[in-house]
């Protein structure tokens, strides 16, 4: 492996060999690679060993999988068998070995003393074979089409989508994927901005924004300075996804692809997930490739355009795009059973008697983000009342800032008209010191400490709100579920605040009417029934 880009792609293949004891499997750094620091910390993550690269050239191997022809292969004994660790052959770099040539298929790095190195390569659809070929004619018998493995995990995840974005707090909304590969031609490097600009237009409880970053770029840059550069779309809500595995698991729950010219959009494109591009990938394209076909078929992003949500939020169906990965991947779902006997061909060994499957994706472990602080922007028409919530930097106009206690800075939660914080759910433990407030004596007290807040709350469950707005008697915000088809949607109940605020701030001379009273919001993708009550004594008691 000379990557970690290269070593998840054998980790996708290596289920070809699980639960025979005969095999026993090794790793090593192929020195060289600019992008090897993150191979390493892959490896030992995988809980997998290494040998030195010394001791891998000393040492006879029965079989040598590799993701990538370039470093020094031809010094490693044993049969060699190489698999592409992208989507095919679409693009070109002019930095390494023959520029005009595809990453893949340059012979500079396939042939060692004017003979092929590899005793198989396994790829992914027929016309792979033929470009070989053309490249490289006495390695075609050298060929195989074996399909990918990594499409047939994401293929064998699909029932997973529910899961996948119930782990992500996507509940209802659309969930927008941007694709970065790395280099020069990448979607970070010719749009950096991209991601804080989307987050500035899409609202919070409309979109969900996730990033997938190859692994190279993740290894040039390190995940510190990446998060750092990305700090205001992640403080918006953006998701960061892990370089392996968690960004399959993306695909598999997202809506829509924005991308530049990285092996992630035919991935997408096989699932017939609508792709727009945002970039060209300039001179690395390589023409008439099944990148640049889909590329050249696909709407173009433009950030300025007036109908940038609409360009986003098409419908919930195929996007017409599984025609391009049909250019690029064959014999979809097998690709370990073909590639099983084809390896052991070359062990000299029978495979083992039980069939081979891919490994579904895991579902993300992690805890869904909620900003801390929102600029929203609010109106009233027809007695329906939306809600749109984006990030405290935005652009003006907007009706009020709302910020969460305890999570948002001092100079947010100064400039706020609403405030509210989370009940404490936490149970009290025997032998602590600990000290709490009422909800109701919170929303009371909030209004001395913070001259500019006009609400203030508390989220007593998803459900159930406790709310005083200027220093009045406190009452209570019920939030319905909305029905869109057969699905259930619930919204943040901090943005039905936002609703109630708007409400109450159109009528300031207490002009609405008396409690109770019924709501209807627009909250991100659905509607929603408001309803306010006085407050009950269990209501006003619950501790924060």
């Amino acid at each position: 492996m000379r990557s970690a880009a290269a070593l998840h792609r054998l980790l996708d293949l290596l289920p070809v060999f699980e639960g025979d004891d005969r095999v026993r499997c090794r790793f090593t750094l192929v020195p060289g690679s600019h992008f090897s620091a993150d191979a390493l910390a892959a490896v030992d993550a995988a809980g997998a060993r290494c040998i030195p690269w010394a001791q891998a050239l000393a040492t006879p191997h029965d079989l040598i999988l590799t993701a990538s022809p370039k470093g020094g292969l031809d010094g490693l004994r044993g049969r060699q068998v190489l698999l592409p660790h992208g989507a095919g052959f679409n693009k070109a770099l002019p930095q390494e070995g023959s520029p005009e040539l595809p990453s893949g298929l340059d012979p500079a790095f396939l042939l060692s003393d004017g003979r092929p190195t590899a005793a198989l390569h396994a790829l992914a659809h027929p016309d792979q074979v033929e470009r070989l070929a053309a490249r490289l004619p006495e390695a075609r018998r050298h060929a195989v089409v074996a399909g990918d493995p990594t499409l047939d995990r994401i293929l064998e995840s699909l029932d997973r989508r529910p899961a996948i974005r119930a782990a992500l707090g996507t509940g209802g909304r659309r969930l927008v994927v941007l694709s970065s590969t790395w280099g020069p031609q990448s979607l970070l490097a010719r749009r950096p901005e991209l991601p804080a600009e989307l987050a500035a237009r899409l609202p919070y409880d409309g979109y969900q924004l996730a990033l997938i970053v190859h692994p190279n770029e993740y290894s040039r840059t390190g995940s510190f300075d990446l998060a750092r550069r990305l700090r205001p779309a992640l403080d918006a809500g953006m998701v960061l996804t892990a370089p392996y595995e968690e960004w399959a698991a993306l695909l598999v729950a997202g809506d829509v692809l924005v991308t530049d010219h990285g092996s992630v959009a035919l991935y997408a494109a096989a699932l017939d997930l609508p792709v727009v591009a945002a970039c060209d990938g300039a001179g690395e394209l390589v023409p008439d490739s099944p990148m640049a076909r889909l590329l050249a078929a696909v709407p173009r992003l433009d950030p300025a355009a007036p109908a940038l949500p609409e360009r986003l939020s098409g419908p919930n169906g195929p996007g017409g795009t599984r025609r391009f990965a049909d250019q690029a991947f064959a014999l979809a779902g097998r690709s370990l059973e073909t590639l099983r006997p084809e390896l052991y061909k070359l062990l000299d060994l029978a495979p083992p008697p039980y069939p081979v499957q891919p490994r579904p994706l895991p579902v993300p472990d992690r805890a869904p983000h909620t900003p801390a602080a929102f600029a929203v922007r609010a109106s009233i028409e027809g007695g329906l009342i939306a809600v749109d919530r984006l990030p405290p930097w935005a652009d003006p106009p907007f009706h009020h800032r709302a910020a969460e206690y305890g999570r948002a800075g001092t100079r947010q939660l100064q400039s706020a008209a609403l405030l509210y914080r989370r009940a404490n759910t936490t149970a009290v433990a025997a032998g602590w010191h600990q000290e709490y407030r009422t909800a109701a004596d919170w929303t009371a007290e909030v209004f001395e400490e913070y001259p500019n807040c006009r609400t203030a709350a508390v989220v007593l469950s998803p459900t159930v709100c406790l709310l005083r707005r200027d220093g009045g008697t406190p009452f209570s915000v019920h939030l319905a579920p909305a029905r869109t088809g057969t699905r259930v949607l619930r919204a943040d109940p901090a943005a039905a605040l936002s609703a109630v605020h708007t409400w109450l701030a159109a009528h300031p001379d207490g002009s609405h009417p008396l409690l109770p009273a019924t709501l209807t919001a627009r909250l991100g993708p659905a509607t929603h029934r408001i309803r306010l009550e006085p407050a009950t004594e269990a209501e006003s008691e619950q501790l924060v």
